[in-house]
């Protein structure tokens, strides 16, 4: 488009009429407010609807068309003589807005166009020069300078043509900026594409706007900077290669979870006739983890969490209740685990991967690092679990993770948020994400002949931060072995008549705006009747566990129920609950406390095996052990362990079972071994 398609006072003239048009009351509302308020928004929509042509002449020539409406709506302030009102013009609502990160190119240097992407890092705020203000150092001359991106500073006076210009910084009028860097949205990205990222420019009332790990709509210009010297095959290359910037003009931020998701209407129909199956459950299972035999209850703990429970709750005194749903999975190796959550991560519109073992407590929530937009000094990046906020994150070798960095996972699962203070910096970050985690016994293999806490290396109070624990064991069983060679054979030989079948069911693609549309439009709440068997069911535990001498349930799980209820009705479309959709809630906790929270011993459900990693019947036998200790402590001056044992062997407490307890509290610090075969109790535990 040429630049004279408009000459300056024909677009001058343009730019009033819509003013006066279609900015009048937005122009008086913010005079009134200036300069608390610095700026203009206006929706291109009405640009477009003003003039076409004026319209298309914004998109290509942003340079021109946008200071030739600033000067139109400048003016003195009223009854201010030092104020002039000179708001800037913020564009929203540019068509096409689906442009990824990764195709913004040359075609699109000082154009006008709108990414969408998730912050990663924000510098500290800076200063320029708005309006320089010279002065000669010869004949005390003054000049007042507009700075532009392509100005040259002025060197020369014009009144006694001398190099005496100096810049007068006190006399200037300087403006905040600050750079930021942002990313491809996680669920714009296909594959294992590598996320393309930009550098963000923002200034004035845009500074400190940008929160990282929130995913934003950016409008504005791709900028080049002065190209820079490098080396090429032994040749310095001058003047040919630019880096690149983005000046944003517009922020618009994406709060809504999958708002990336495109659901056609023809779509929409699709996914409502789907919701109307009664077998719909038994699909969407299916379509979960198609290449995994078995594991059906796991399977639909991972469909519930998907959806996760209703959103916006809040408990007296305005504190949020989660509605993401975690679950960890314990098995042995080979169990399909990493397979499962590698299944999950695909299958969810926003979802990301890590593995335990590799990623720091840094990279999981965030890191400090050396500030390379800025001038040096240290800036905040978001994590994985700040980036996935919105959606699900998976993490692998949950267990191989350093104590030091699974303790920055306590607050991030169940406030979700991270408060980070790391090189004097101050700050918090959102973790609203589901977590899904894979886990492994630390001693190869698990058994059931011993305490779960015993067997993997998480401490307990991190465990009783997920709703669902399941232990999926590889069994020796004839029948179910041979079912499972046939299918992953069967897989191997006959795989595309396999992927006929899977065409039949629903479609990855269609799950995932399914399980969009459902999280986006759905809140369900809890019917009485649902409500009534939530509270029978956990007071009906407690009243056994009382009877029993144990804790099978405690309050908190009632939360977790609630979600996994909420996210039933999610699955087939319903705003309520009901009592069936607390029946499929309930079957998941007896089965986890089947599996997980049985007292080997007593055989009674004990919430403490995973709330402190041992059961009430074992913390009686340590508590009694300790107690001999201490009686006998008192007795003489230091304690034989052969003493203890023979007390223990009266208080029907095995040998082998008392030595682990009194090794445990030696560990743990609260005994000390003074010689071979002899301890004392650690002084402040008397």
């Amino acid at each position: 488009m040429p630049d004279n398609l408009f000459d300056d006072s024909h677009l001058i003239s343009l730019w009033e009429e819509f003013a006066q048009g279609y900015c009048a009351d937005a122009l008086a509302k913010l005079e009134a407010n200036y300069p608390t308020k610095r700026s203009l928004q206006v929706d291109f929509a009405d640009i477009s609807k003003f003039n076409g042509e004026l319209a298309d002449f914004l998109i290509e020539r942003p340079d021109i068309a946008l200071p030739a409406f600033e000067k139109v709506i400048k003016k003195p302030t009223a009854g201010v003589m030092d104020i002039v009102f000179e708001p800037h013009v913020r564009i929203f609502g540019i068509p096409d807005s689906n442009l990824l990160i990764q195709d913004v190119s040359s075609s699109h240097i000082d154009k006008l166009i709108t990414v969408k992407g998730v912050v990663i890092k924000r510098a500290e705020v800076m200063h320029k020069v708005r309006i320089a203000i010279y002065k000669c150092l010869m004949c005390e001359h003054v000049m007042r300078v507009p700075i532009t991106r392509k100005m040259i500073a002025p060197e020369v006076c014009p009144e006694c043509k001398r190099r005496s210009l100096k810049l007068d910084e006190e006399g200037s009028y300087f403006v905040d900026i600050q750079r930021a860097e942002f990313q491809e949205l996680l669920e714009r990205i296909r594959g294992n594409a590598p996320a393309a990222k930009l550098e963000l420019m923002v200034e004035d009332d845009l500074v400190n706007l940008l929160v990282p790990g929130e995913s934003i709509e950016v409008t504005g210009c791709l900028r080049l900077r002065p190209p820079t010297k490098s080396k090429y095959k032994g040749e310095t290359i001058a003047g040919s290669m630019y880096s690149r910037y983005f000046e944003v003009n517009y922020i618009n931020s994406l709060r809504r979870d999958f708002e990336e998701i495109e659901i056609s209407e023809e779509e929409e129909k699709q996914i409502k006739a789907l919701s109307k199956d009664p077998k719909i459950y038994e699909h969407i299972q299916k379509a979960v983890a198609p290449g995994i035999y078995g594991h059906d209850e796991v399977k639909k703990a991972v469909v519930m969490q998907m959806f996760g429970g209703a959103k916006g709750k809040k408990m007296p005194g305005n504190m949020p209740i989660r509605e993401d749903i975690h679950i960890l999975l314990i098995g042995d190796p080979g169990s399909a685990k990493s397979r499962m959550l590698q299944y999950a991560k695909d299958l969810v519109p926003k979802g990301i991967m890590v593995s335990g073992k590799s990623a720091t407590g840094a990279g999981l929530t965030a890191a400090a690092e050396k500030d390379e937009l800025g001038d040096g000094g240290w800036t905040l990046k978001a994590g994985a679990l700040v980036l996935a906020s919105g959606g699900l994150a998976c993490i692998d070798e949950f267990d191989k993770m350093r104590e030091e960095d699974r303790s920055s996972m306590h607050e991030a699962m169940e406030s979700q948020t991270v408060s980070v203070a790391k090189a004097g910096i101050v700050a918090t970050f959102k973790t609203k994400c589901s977590i899904l985690a894979a886990a492994n016994p630390k001693f190869g293999r698990f058994d059931k002949n011993r305490l779960p806490a015993e067997q993997f290396d998480i401490p307990p109070t991190l465990l009783s931060r997920f709703d669902l624990i399941f232990v999926i064991y590889d069994v020796l069983d004839r029948v179910k072995d041979s079912e499972m060679a046939d299918k992953i054979l069967t897989a191997h030989i006959e795989y595309e008549k396999l992927a006929e079948v899977e065409k039949e069911g629903i479609s990855r693609e269609l799950l995932r705006k399914y399980i969009a549309y459902m999280r986006r439009n759905m809140n369900p709440q809890l019917s009485p009747e649902a409500a009534k068997k939530i509270k029978d069911y956990y007071v009906d535990l407690r009243v056994r566990g009382a009877q029993q001498g144990s804790v099978p349930i405690t309050p908190r799980q009632i939360e977790g129920i609630v979600r996994l209820t909420e996210a039933s009705a999610k699955v087939r479309a319903s705003d309520v609950a009901d009592a069936d959709d607390a029946q499929r809630a309930t079957e998941l906790l007896d089965f986890m406390h089947d599996q997980i929270l049985k007292d080997k011993e007593t055989g009674n459900f004990d919430i403490d095996i995973i709330a402190t990693g041992n059961p009430k019947s074992r913390v009686n036998k340590i508590n009694t052990i300790f107690g001999f200790v201490k009686e006998l402590n008192e007795q003489f001056d230091m304690v034989e362990i052969n003493k203890v044992l023979e007390e223990a062997k009266k208080a029907h407490i095995d040998e082998s079972e008392a030595r682990r307890i009194i090794d445990e509290l030696i560990y743990k610090g609260d005994l000390y071994k003074v010689k071979p075969g002899y301890v004392k109790i650690v002084e402040g535990f008397a």
